[in-house]
Formats: structure tokens, sequence, C-alpha cells
């Protein structure tokens, strides 16, 4: 009976980190959908380029933060360390590299609407840049906590593995 108390705030804690990781999942999910969106719509040409411009260079690239998604997503039922650093390692290149990549490219464009208040491309009748710049804070925001949940849950599971080796 004591070893299930004792045991019972990791199960608790592993409760709560998978929890705010799926929930970051969904929002992670939700960019991802947005920038897919404005991707599809802009080489179809769905709507007018007046509407939706073409996606910055750095989009292109972020569409492959699904993977880090969906190894996260695999690597939670079953608490499978190997998914779980694969996501970790594959959010660092396909979601991180892309937002840092994308801040660098849109800095002069955004430089010009500052300065001179004049804006070339446009999403629904707002600056694309300051669009995209939304964009990226509130992604580099949701692959940060992702991330630091996903190693508190790593370091977790690591310290039980390693109980159930020294019993």
């Amino acid at each position: 009976m004591k070893n299930k108390l004792r045991m019972a705030p990791q199960y608790q804690m592993n409760a709560s980190l998978k929890s705010e990781i799926r929930k970051l999942n969904v929002v992670h999910f939700l960019i991802w959908l947005l920038v897919a969106a404005q991707v599809t719509v802009s080489h179809f040409n769905i709507v007018s380029q007046d509407t939706v411009s073409m996606p910055y260079q750095w989009e292109y690239p972020y569409l492959l933060s699904i993977f880090p998604l969906l190894f996260s997503s695999l690597s939670l039922p079953k608490n499978n360390i190997s998914y779980l650093v694969l996501s970790m390692i594959s959010a660092g290149l396909f979601s991180f590299a892309p937002l840092i990549y994308g801040g660098m490219e849109m800095f002069p464009v955004a430089k010009q609407l500052f300065r001179q208040g004049k804006a070339f491309r446009f999403i629904f009748g707002c600056s694309a840049v300051t669009a995209a710049y939304i964009v990226i804070v509130v992604a580099a925001q949701v692959h940060g906590w992702q991330l630091y949940y996903m190693k508190k849950l790593l370091d977790s599971w690591f310290d039980a593995t390693q109980e159930k080796k020294n019993k």
C-alpha cells in the first residue's frame, strides 16, 4: 500500500504533463492548419492574390512541423520515449528553425512597414507581414512550452525506467 501512495504523485504529474502537451498539440495543429490553408489557397488560386498573398518562404518548411506533432501524439499513449525524443529533435528542425528564418526573412518588410507605413502583401486586408509575425510569436510560444513539458515528461519517464532497472 505504501508503494502505491508513494508513486501516486508521479502518475499524477505524468497525467498533468500529458494533458498540457495534448492541449499544446491542438493549438500547434490549428497553427499548422492556418499556415497550410494559406499555402493551399494561394497556390491553387482559390481566392485572388489581393485577398490572400503568396506565402513567405519560411511557411513551406514550417509545414513539416506536422512530424513533431505526430511523434508527440504517438509517444503519449504508451509512454514511448523514442517517439518523444524524435518529437523534441524534429521540433527544433521543423518548428523552430522555420520560425527563426521567417523572422529574419520578413524583417526588412516589417521595417519598411514600420518606417513608411507601406504594406505590399495582404491577407484579408491586413498586412501579411503583421499577420505572419503574429503567427510566428504565437507558434514560438506554443513550441517552447511543448518542448518544456516534453522535457519534463521525458525526465519523469527516464526516472521511472531507472527505478525499474535498479529494483
